[in-house]
């Protein structure tokens, strides 16, 4: 009886941590995230100094770095290589639109051009970050598929043995290969 309580004990203990644990988590998130919202603010407030073209390039880089953050926080928080390729995404996004800003103070075919050329650098941007999500997917993909074929390899030289030691083997190949 004493055991059981004391199990039960330790259990609880481990539900209340964990509940703490995703309470700091949320905290942290918030806090995280009202300082992105104070940072952009400070930018805004430092953009309405500057005069015509200047405090569009100001306002657009300070919306840039705000949505920026905003995709390190979500990469942070849920990694993984559509987080990553959101990342590059916005990242791409946010140097389009200040270079876009950037173009206005140019005449004629100069702005055409550097238009183009902003919107050419986007698009590769973008490719490049679909390209990565593609690749590390396959890379997850193709290591999967060795340890189950691995995991096959050694099942069947378990399958060869007979008795405890066919156990033994099974469970360590389990084990091994995460397959428990």
């Amino acid at each position: 009886m004493k055991h059981y309580l004391s199990t039960l004990a330790i259990a609880a203990s481990f539900v209340f941590a964990g509940a703490a644990s995703a309470q700091t988590d949320r905290d942290a998130g918030k806090v995280q995230k009202d300082r992105i919202e104070a940072d952009y603010k400070a930018g805004k407030e430092r953009c309405k100094q500057q005069k015509d073209n200047a405090k569009d390039i100001c306002e657009a880089e300070v919306k840039g770095r705000q949505d920026i953050a905003k995709a390190e926080m979500d990469a942070q928080q849920k990694p993984g290589a559509a987080s990553e390729a959101k990342l590059r995404t916005v990242r791409a996004e946010a140097a389009y639109e200040v270079a876009k800003e950037k173009c206005d103070d140019l005449k004629d075919n100069a702005k055409n051009a550097c238009e183009k050329d902003a919107k050419a650098t986007m698009v590769s941007a973008k490719a490049d970050a679909k390209a990565a999500k593609t690749t590390t997917e396959a890379r997850a993909d193709a290591r999967d598929d060795k340890a189950d074929a691995q995991y096959t390899a050694a099942r069947a030289k378990c399958e060869a043995m007979s008795g405890n030691g066919k156990d033994t083997c099974m469970a360590d190949a389990k084990k091994r290969f995460n397959k428990m």
